[in-house]
């Protein structure tokens, strides 16, 4: 979660608006789970927020301005069930920006992260999501807590993506399409600031 890396406009373009009446309730996930790094506030991944207390946030109406204006993908996307929210499902959707990344799929993506605990995969959850957020152009990766995988798009498209080769025929338009969105991200174009 690092505001200087984010952009509220390109996340709504990417994933959509805040949806109105959807909130964390008692979901603090994001607190515990996220990296943050912004100019009023930072912690590590995994380390619970000093400000968490049994009820939440207990700084809230006075949080950092980071914690005001983040929102996990299911604030935004009205499409995932209400048991998707991160607490009930054990998975943590956000958009993430990488500052170097290893490819131009690796530089704007969204990253599901499996909680520790979580059943998702037995239960199917992490399967309904996938379907729901792998329908557009936009990289989504899967972290088990071990391993990082790219779930979108498939590994025939990606490929294609960042092979110096011209793709299939049967793949050119898609990884075409891929490819114009993502170029500012490849080796040779600017980075993310």
């Amino acid at each position: 979660m690092d505001r200087a890396k984010t952009d509220p406009d390109l996340e709504t373009m990417l994933i959509g608006p805040v949806v109105p009446m959807r909130d964390c309730g008692d979901c603090t996930a994001c607190c515990t789970h996220l990296t943050v790094n912004s100019p009023d506030f930072a912690k590590p991944a995994g380390v619970a927020c000093s400000h968490l207390a049994a009820g939440g946030c207990a700084i809230h109406a006075v949080r950092p301005h980071i914690c005001r204006t983040w929102f996990c993908v299911w604030r935004r996307r009205p499409d995932l069930p209400d048991a998707a929210r991160p607490d009930r499902s054990g998975l943590l959707i956000s958009i993430n920006f990488v500052d170097q990344p290893q490819n131009c799929l690796e530089a704007v993506s969204i990253n599901i992260r499996m909680l520790p605990g979580s059943n998702a995969i037995r239960s199917g959850m992490a399967a309904a999501i996938l379907d729901r957020l792998c329908d557009q152009l936009v990289p989504v990766w899967f972290s088990d807590g071990e391993e990082k995988m790219l779930m979108h798009p498939a590994a025939d498209v990606a490929h294609a993506i960042l092979s110096d080769t011209p793709p299939p025929v049967t793949l050119a338009r898609e990884v075409a399409a891929w490819r114009e969105r993502y170029a500012v991200f490849d080796g040779d174009g600017p980075t993310v600031d």
